[in-house]
């Protein structure tokens, strides 16, 4: 197995590319060789199979969208109240939407995790991780709400963005006069979170 870990991040964001764009039926070495700009052949030197690659891209994807941490710092410094909510959801949404790519990427290994099982368990691990590390974080920062309003504002906000990233007609014009995202985002906090 080659060892070169630059090489094998170009080749990983070569495959976020591919998934994104193909689905995972397109997902090929030769079609991830390709995007790569490398000689045929080189993907396969790197992963053991394309199971290997697949939890690699998830590994890559979470790390690509996560926040960035000067930003949350700065996000951090405001009071712990429903508007603080509303600042760290639009920065989630403003990084999906500069990551569309990365984010589509990771709703194709969703619907792939249905069909490999060890896919599937793995690719829940690290989405549950995510779930339970927004609950922990709420719950450390002192924001409004407790683990049950994190959940809701997961499952609201998750039909939100594929909604946004996919079919964006969907919601356009749904409340006449509120913007998408960042009208619904609010819209949907203010329901979500407790004032206090």
């Amino acid at each position: 197995m080659a060892g070169n870990p630059e090489r094998r991040a170009a080749l990983v964001d070569a495959g976020i590319e591919v998934l994104a764009r193909e689905g995972a039926r397109g997902l090929t070495f030769r079609a991830v060789d390709a995007e790569a700009g490398v000689p045929v052949g080189t993907a396969s030197n790197y992963f053991t199979a394309r199971d290997d690659l697949l939890r690699q891209i998830d590994d890559r994807l979470h790390l690509r969208l996560a926040p960035d941490p000067d930003v949350l710092d700065e996000l951090m410094k405001a009071p712990k109240d429903r508007a603080l909510v509303v600042a760290l959801m639009h920065d989630l949404i403003n990084r999906v939407t500069r990551d569309r790519t990365g984010y589509l990427a990771l709703l194709e290994l969703r619907l792939e995790a249905t069909r490999r099982p060890g896919l599937r368990e793995s690719y829940t691990k690290s989405v549950r991780g995510d779930l339970e590390d927004g609950m922990r974080f709420h719950r450390e920062a002192g924001l409004p709400g407790g683990d049950e309003t994190v959940a809701v504002l997961y499952l609201a906000m998750l039909g939100l963005i594929i909604e946004h990233l996919t079919l964006p007609g969907v919601l356009e014009g749904v409340l006449p006069g509120v913007e998408v995202p960042e009208g619904l985002l609010e819209r949907i906090v203010r329901v979500v979170v407790p004032e206090d």
